[in-house]
């Protein structure tokens, strides 16, 4: 077993938690690994049955077990069983909840208390660098992911048939059988042509006619996809309105195996890498925040010009401007990005970064052009 940096914040955290994240990225393993006392897996059809159509049966068993910890998985599927959680820890302090979901629209739609002041939330996503020693095999993750399963398999057919059917199963499955659309038709329209965007700028209006779909449905699909944490946009930097920057987003799905996937293409060729490295990047950034519980907040740079950076990240009070690419044979052209948001934007702690996919490492002023995995290194991630 791989461990998992949050997994000792879980493990120590006298509060209850409420851990979020994708299908398939380890929660329930991870719990398993705190050996909780009753293990409830909603899941599970019989127990899913039994405890939404007898909603004493939970209290009702948790009162007469002998327990201190409990662990419920999916509870999205019976959100109103988090009252019965918040009554329970009220009368008994001394227990421990460890809860997952992999949805938090069906908790926001189920109108879901998520017991602040009593619960702890936090996401999990696939493996990251820091959880291999900054030693992550970049090809496999450019190409097949990090999702753990996925990512610890040796055959490559396997992993490839694992990846076609996360993501065949997801919009199946986790869009069409909690209804959270009524045209799963135009859903699955709307999100092969964002698919095929994934780190450009999405025009809704444009995005819309391709995709055959209102324009006002566009919104609503996209927070679909954030709030069952398969993919977010990403907006401008704010407050530099001095500046033209382009207010479109940009959006990026959680994991380069199951974005191949839907591709049909698992192949890191030269016409692809540039894509696949930005979005594995981005998938390492926001994954080890959520590790890390950091609140990072990452956006987009360009001038309508043509000048670009391809994240700027605030994270632990630094302002962190970054560049990826390829290859690690630099040119000065590929830190001109960088010069021009290090002249054009103040802040007290700013830094210049170029993450590639090579080995080498270069100094040029001001910024600093690292192996992608160093620099999440000296990022803090």
């Amino acid at each position: 077993m791989i461990g998992r940096i949050i997994s000792k914040e879980i493990r120590s955290s006298k509060k209850s938690i409420l851990l979020l994240g994708p299908r398939q990225v380890g929660k329930s393993t991870l719990v398993d690994s705190c050996r909780p006392d009753l293990h409830i897996n909603l899941a599970d059809e019989f127990e899913f049955f039994k405890y939404s159509t007898q909603p004493g049966a939970f209290r009702s068993l948790i009162a007469k077990s002998p327990v201190r910890t409990i662990s419920v998985d999916e509870i999205q599927r019976i959100p109103g069983l988090l009252n019965t959680i918040q009554a329970i820890l009220d009368e008994n302090k001394s227990l421990k909840f460890f809860i997952t979901g992999s949805s938090a629209r069906k908790l926001k739609r189920g109108g879901a208390n998520l017991l602040p002041g009593r619960v702890i939330a936090h996401r999990l996503g696939p493996f990251v660098a820091a959880e291999f020693d900054y030693q992550m095999n970049t090809k496999r993750a450019l190409e097949e992911g990090t999702l753990p399963e996925a990512y610890l398999l040796d055959r490559e057919q396997e992993i490839r048939a694992l990846l076609r059917s996360y993501a065949a199963i997801y919009l199946k499955e986790e869009i069409k059988a909690e209804a959270l659309v009524r045209n799963l038709d135009a859903f699955g329209r709307f999100f092969s042509c964002i698919s095929m965007n994934v780190a450009g700028f999405v025009d809704y209006t444009k995005l819309a006619h391709r995709a055959k779909v209102s324009r006002h449905s566009i919104p609503n699909y996209f927070e679909i996809l954030e709030d069952t944490l398969i993919g977010e946009r990403l907006v401008a930097l704010p407050d530099f309105h001095r500046l033209d920057l382009i207010r479109h987003p940009k959006f990026y799905l959680f994991d380069n195996g199951v974005f191949n996937a839907l591709m049909g293409n698992f192949t890191a060729s030269p016409d692809r890498i540039g894509t696949l490295a930005e979005q594995l990047i981005y998938s390492q950034i926001r994954h080890s925040s959520w590790s890390r519980s950091k609140d990072a907040k990452i956006h987009t740079f360009r001038e309508r010009s043509g000048v670009e950076v391809d994240f700027v990240v605030e994270i632990d009070g630094t302002l962190n401007a970054i560049e990826v690419k390829a290859s690690d044979r630099i040119e000065p052209a590929d830190i001109e990005g960088l010069e021009f948001f290090d002249r054009q934007v103040r802040h007290p702690s700013k830094r210049l970064l170029l993450l590639h996919l090579g080995e080498k490492e270069h100094k040029f002023k001001k910024a600093w052009a690292l192996p992608w995995q160093k620099g999440l290194r000296e990022m803090g991630l």
